[in-house]
């Protein structure tokens, strides 16, 4: 059964936080169950959260909860075995609402990384605001 990969030991990164301010809408913020924090990014074309694994995963369902008015009208999966290059797992298309979103991937290979793209912003400005972002999957043999 598919659960969390996100862990203690997986490494995150953003292509941006709003003005800078990590202590306010810094990425940490997308994993803490809280339904009062957010990570926000600064204003531009395309968004980026990317996940380095401890260990090879197959990732199953990707969650995410966005502001509405701040959400991205595609999104693109990429993932990355060790050492490999980025390759396109999925598209998906979110609802410009504040729902906790679900998207199942079907056969995804083992990966090291992952890296979600927001692309084509709700927010004229190209923010993005993510409540909760969650991948779920199991780790590869």
């Amino acid at each position: 059964m598919a659960s969390s990969l996100i862990c203690g030991e997986t490494q995150s990164r953003v292509s941006s936080v709003l003005n800078r301010d990590v202590k306010q809408f810094g990425k940490k913020y997308m994993f803490d169950s809280s339904e009062e924090t957010c990570w926000n990014s600064d204003q531009g074309e395309c968004q980026w959260v990317s996940l380095e694994f401890p260990q090879s995963v197959r990732v199953s369902e990707l969650k995410v909860q966005f502001q509405g008015g701040f959400s991205a009208k595609t999104c693109r999966i990429e993932g990355c075995p060790k050492g490999g290059d980025f390759a396109e797992i999925c598209l998906f298309y979110p609802e410009d609402n504040n729902s906790l979103q679900s998207f199942l991937i079907q056969e995804a290979s083992a990966v090291d990384k992952v890296k979600i793209m927001f692309e084509n912003s709700a927010d004229f400005f190209g923010r993005i605001i993510v409540y909760s972002l969650d991948v779920l999957g199991e780790k590869a043999s």
